[in-house]
């Protein structure tokens, strides 16, 4: 008999790998961070014995969900500049702002406060990118979630540094200082084609291959910024990526909403990662990822929120479910995206793009026990016939009770265990006083 750290029993298991499975009264054990077995509820009491042990006896336990694309210090500025098309928003509006008040101190309270919804709803690792990453980085060590964080790069000046050499240096100090840290991880983070040259691209791809880190960026998200490449370059943004050699399996391409057959063909052949963010395209009318033709295609797809200036809430479970009804709209059909695959976006996807698919993204023998418990026994989530399709149709972030990294649980009914939200609110109150004045 093995004594272990902790044993949950639960109704429902879905463990995202082997695909479309759902396990029912099934415990998973836990010790020293790690998942050791998968077991009916019968089986595990003749094996292990635990130094806690918890029920879920109406709930459905599964992998955290992975946002794969933030920008989580602006959800300071959620609600500030809504119903404008993309560019307005980002050049009368949000430049701006961050221009007058982006610092370590906005990042790191913007950064708490997006840390904390996104554990509330389930999310236990995110992909950022942002302006004083080694803010977020003081937050995401304390709270205890798990995140890959951006090297920014652009090549205009900003509060965090003046050059592209200076954004290059600063990011090699940000991967230096973390690259041991067992939740912490670094990828590249030039911020679009459009505001970064192909000379710092370049220096990029060579260290990202010396780091072995990923590369992650906005990419066609436009016709606008189809358009301009072509004054520019006298080519679309892709062609001139793929010209220079950036188009790899490192390479996470975000929100893709104008693509042609021949740059889906291009993104297969290469391995690149596209990151869908629905809810954020959808309301800067930014246009359609085409996901149903690049899944058929073989490419990657994962799920993300963009920030929460753009869309206003990282609520991965609606993303999520978006991605599988705009599929099914986008494709006229129904059977494009089922609700399995739409969740494998959310968790194995968006693990295999950051490179952590051997840690997390799954409930396999092995990997990091990063989990969540739904709670099945409410009005909005009965009956239960296909408990897959329930998390993904019917299920909302407020249903989810407790969650776990690496073993560890961030948040038990519904309450944070790690994060004080009345200190969090009162900060996120303060600034946003100071950002717009209540006389204003």
């Amino acid at each position: 008999m093995k004594t272990v750290d902790l044993i949950i029993h639960a109704r429902w298991l879905v463990p995202v790998l082997p695909k479309n499975t759902v396990l029912e009264f099934h415990s998973i054990v836990v010790h020293q961070g790690q998942i050791l077995a998968l077991l009916p509820q019968d089986k595990v009491k003749d094996s292990y014995t635990a130094s806690t042990e918890q029920y879920y006896n109406d709930h459905c336990l599964m992998p955290g969900l992975i946002n794969n694309h933030t920008h989580a210090a602006m959800s300071l500025l959620r609600g500030l500049s809504d119903d404008l098309p993309l560019m307005t928003w980002l050049n009368d509006n949000i430049w701006p702002a961050e221009e007058k008040w982006v610092s370590d101190s906005f990042v790191e309270a913007g950064s708490e406060l997006a840390i904390a919804e996104m554990i509330r709803g389930g999310t236990t690792c995110f992909n950022d990118m942002y302006f004083f990453p080694d803010a977020t980085a003081r937050v995401v060590d304390k709270s205890g979630i798990r995140a890959n964080l951006g090297m920014i790069v652009i090549d205009f000046p900003s509060a965090w540094a003046a050059s592209p050499e200076e954004y290059m240096h600063k990011g090699q100090l940000l991967h230096d200082h973390y690259r041991h840290h067992a939740r912490i991880t670094t990828s590249y983070a030039p911020h679009a084609p459009y505001t970064v040259a192909d000379n710092t691209l370049n220096a990029i791809m060579t260290n990202a291959e010396e780091l072995d880190v990923t590369i992650h960026m906005h990419i066609h998200e436009t016709s606008g910024e189809i358009s301009q490449s072509i004054e520019n370059y006298g080519m679309r943004p892709l062609a001139r990526l793929k010209q220079i050699g950036l188009l790899s399996p490192r390479l996470s391409a975000v929100h893709m909403t104008q693509l042609t057959d021949e740059e889906i063909t291009w993104c297969s052949d290469t391995g690149v990662n596209v990151i869908h963010c629905p809810g954020s395209n959808l309301k800067l009318a930014t246009g359609f990822t085409p996901i149903s033709a690049l899944n058929n295609s073989g490419v990657n797809i994962s799920i993300g929120t963009d920030g929460a200036a753009s869309n206003n809430a990282l609520d991965m479970f609606s993303e999520i479910k978006q991605t599988a009804l705009l599929a099914k709209a986008v494709a006229q059909d129904a059977s494009s995206v089922p609700a399995h695959t739409a969740l494998e976006m959310a968790t194995i996807n968006a693990a295999k793009a950051l490179g952590l698919d051997n840690m997390i993204g799954s409930l396999e023998v092995g990997k990091m026990a990063d989990m969540i418990a739904i709670n099945f026994d409410e009005i909005e989530t009965q009956p239960c016939y296909d408990t897959i399709s329930q998390l993904v149709y019917a299920t909302g972030r407020d249903k989810v009770t407790d969650v776990w990294v690496a073993g560890i649980q961030l948040m038990k009914e519904r309450q944070l265990t790690t994060m004080n939200t009345t200190k969090i609110i009162k900060d996120v109150q303060h600034w946003g006083n100071k950002i717009r004045p209540k006389n204003s």
